[in-house]
């Protein structure tokens, strides 16, 4: 099984990224994605950004994370 967090590059640095997970910032490799963007949503699966999403499919998905993080009494970092 894999998990894949979306997440907002907010800043880009040769072939990594910070990326904002809901307030929670984490440095990533992007170099498996077509010409990635500040401002724009990435999916990340250990440490790397896997596929670039677009925002209401992102916002979808982290609503659900969220979701999924308060029945199992964890918080977001938690699974980063």
């Amino acid at each position: 099984m894999c998990l894949a967090i979306p997440g907002k590059i907010v800043s880009i640095d040769g072939n990594s990224a910070i990326v904002d997970f809901d307030g929670i910032k984490q440095e990533v490799i992007i170099a498996l994605v077509l010409n990635p963007e500040v401002g724009k949503y990435v999916i990340i699966h250990a440490g790397y950004a896997i596929e670039q999403m677009d925002e209401k499919d992102a916002m979808e998905a982290i609503e659900m994370w969220k979701e999924i993080s308060e029945d199992q009494s964890l918080d977001l970092s938690d699974m980063l």
